[in-house]
């Protein structure tokens, strides 16, 4: 895992070594997982989480350019089942972390001379790299409560099989697109973006035609500070 972290630090550098436009981001993900073969997520099960890092833009144009950086994403979802009128429960929360390497097409129409509308959209590529699962539960007057550190299966991501998959394990790998816009001003980025899973998150699995159930879904609202130049 540290080869392919290196690997997509150094792509981020390398990529971003000439860049016209250097950020930090910050901001809310709310994430889900499709539990239907078409790709459906329930509402309820959506997840507070976040995003953080750094983006730049190569300055190709004005109006149309590319975009990448290093994100630390958060993924995952909930589930809430109530008992006895609302009195007992079970909560359970999944929130793995990845780190991101996008790749976003970027086409900006210009409002004013340092201001505009911007819609993105291109790859991304993540490795997983930590994260909790918790569970509270209440059952008259007993409760209880536990946390997990998330584990991920090393398998390398380009064989057929599944050489360390388990039940209790992610797949490390995930990749899939994203879609979204914005607006520039300034000194400020104001983002919304849709990030699509491609990849089945369970390490049992590997293949990702059969239907689109538990693949990533994750709505994030982000704000960008230019830095430097």
């Amino acid at each position: 895992m540290k080869k392919v972290l290196t690997g997509m630090a150094v792509l981020f550098i390398c990529a971003n070594a000439n860049a016209q436009l250097f950020y930090a981001q910050g901001g809310l993900n709310l994430a889900n997982i499709t539990k239907t073969n078409d790709g459906h997520t329930e509402k309820n099960n959506m997840l507070a989480s976040f995003n953080a890092g750094f983006m730049g833009r190569f300055g190709l144009s004005k109006t149309v350019d590319l975009e990448s950086g290093l994100l630390l994403t958060g993924h995952g979802s909930k589930a809430e089942t109530y008992f006895n009128g609302g009195n007992d429960y079970v909560k359970s929360t999944f929130n793995p972390l990845y780190v991101e390497l996008p790749l976003n097409l970027v086409v900006t129409v210009p409002l004013e001379k340092t201001s505009g509308i911007f819609f993105n959209a291109g790859p991304y590529i993540a490795v997983g790299v930590g994260g909790k699962s918790k569970t509270d539960s209440k059952f008259g007057p007993l409760t209880a409560s536990s946390s997990t550190s998330i584990k991920f299966s090393n398998d390398d991501p380009f064989t057929s099989q599944q050489d360390d998959a388990a039940y209790d394990k992610l797949k490390r790998f995930d990749y899939g697109l994203n879609v979204g816009g914005g607006f520039k001003l300034e000194h400020l980025l104001l983002k919304v973006n849709y990030g699509f899973g491609l990849a089945k998150i369970n390490s049992t699995e590997s293949n990702n035609t059969a239907n689109d159930k538990n693949k990533y879904r994750t709505l994030s609202f982000s704000v960008g500070i230019p830095l430097g130049k």
